[in-house]
C-alpha cells in the first residue's frame, strides 16, 4: 500500500500507552479525537497516520469515532514523513516573556532539536513564581512542541525540561565525552567558524546556550568558560533573544545536522 507524502497525511498523536500490546489498534484521546471528528470530519473507514512521539508512525483506519475518543485499526508501521536529524541537539535558552518562548519552542522543534531546556539566568526576562508556575509553563511548552512536531512531519516530540538554574546547567549538563557545549553571547566570544575548529568531526551531540534580551552577566560568562563551554558571538548585529535562539538552531543543524 503506498505511503502518502506529508502534505496529504492527516496526522494524529497518541502516546505509547494508547497502543495495544499487539500493535494492531490505537486509541485517540479527547483533543485528538475531537479534531478527527469535529474539525476534519473523518468517519469510520477513513485512513489517517498516528505517531507516538518517540519516532514511530503508523498508517491506520478509523474504526470508531466518538465525541471524546476514537478507535483506530493499525494497518502498518511506516517511515515518518520527515526523517530525524542525526544530531542530538539540545537548546538551552534563558526564560523569555510570554509568546517569545512559545515561538522559540515551536521553531526549534521544526528545526529538529532533541530537547529544550529553559534556563533561569541573571537577566532572564521573567521570574517563576513557584513550582506550580513552572509546571504550568512546561506543560504549555510541551503542547506547543507536540503541535509543531505534528505540523513539521516529525515522529519525535522534543522534550521540554523543567527550568534549571544557569549555575546547574553549566556545571552539570552534558559533560560526557563527545558532547560539545556552545554558549552564544553578544560579546567576548569567538566566531562560530573559529569555534568549529575546537569541535571534533564525530560528536555525540551539541548543547547550545542562548541568553535573554539583557545578555549575560560577566560572572556568568566567566563561570561558563571555567566549566569548559566555548563562548561564541554571532557577527556584529544585536539579535533579539528569540531570533538568536532560532538562528543558532539553524546554523548548528547546517554545520552538523541535516540542513545541508
Amino acid at each position: 500500500m503506498p505511503v502518502l507524502p506529508l502534505m496529504t497525511r492527516r496526522r494524529f498523536y497518541a502516546p505509547p500507552s494508547a497502543f495495544s500490546a499487539e500493535l494492531d489498534s490505537v486509541n485517540l484521546a479527547t483533543d485528538e479525537a475531537r479534531h478527527l471528528r469535529d474539525v476534519l470530519r473523518l468517519k469510520p473507514g477513513d485512513e489517517v497516520y498516528v505517531f507516538d512521539g518517540g519516532g514511530s508512525e503508523f498508517h491506520c483506519r478509523v474504526s470508531e469515532s466518538r465525541r471524546d475518543s476514537a478507535q483506530l485499526k493499525i494497518i502498518s508501521k511506516v517511515e515518518p514523513a520527515r526523517p530525524e536529524s542525526s544530531l542530538d541537539l539540545t537548546l538551552a535558552v534563558a526564560l523569555l516573556k510570554g509568546e517569545k518562548f512559545d515561538l522559540v519552542v515551536q521553531k526549534a522543534t521544526e528545526l529538529g532539536v532533541t530537547r529544550v531546556v529553559p534556563v533561569i539566568t541573571r537577566h532572564a526576562d521573567i521570574r517563576l513564581r513557584d513550582e506550580s508556575d513552572a509546571v504550568k509553563r512546561v506543560a504549555r511548552w510541551q503542547r506547543i512542541a507536540l503541535e509543531a512536531a505534528k505540523q513539521s512531519g516529525r515522529a519525535v516530540v522534543p522534550e521540554v525540561n523543567t527550568p534549571i538554574t544557569f549555575e546547574s546547567l553549566v556545571q552539570t549538563y552534558d559533560t560526557t565525552a563527545g558532547m560539545a557545549r556552545l554558549m552564544f553571547s553578544e560579546r567576548g566570544g569567538q566566531s562560530l567558524t573559529e569555534a568549529a575548529t575546537d569541535i571534533p568531526g564525530e560528536i555525540a551531540g551539541i548543547t547550545v546556550l542562548v541568553g535573554s534580551e539583557g545578555g549575560w552577566a560577566d560572572e556568568e560568562l566567566g563561570e561558563a568558560r571555567a566549566a569548559g563551554w566555548i563562548v561564541v558571538t554571532l557577527g556584529g548585529r544585536t539579535l533579539r533573544a528569540e531570533t538568536a535562539a532560532i538562528t543558532v538552531c539553524a546554523l548548528i543543524q547546517y554545520l552538523y545536522g541535516d540542513l545541508r
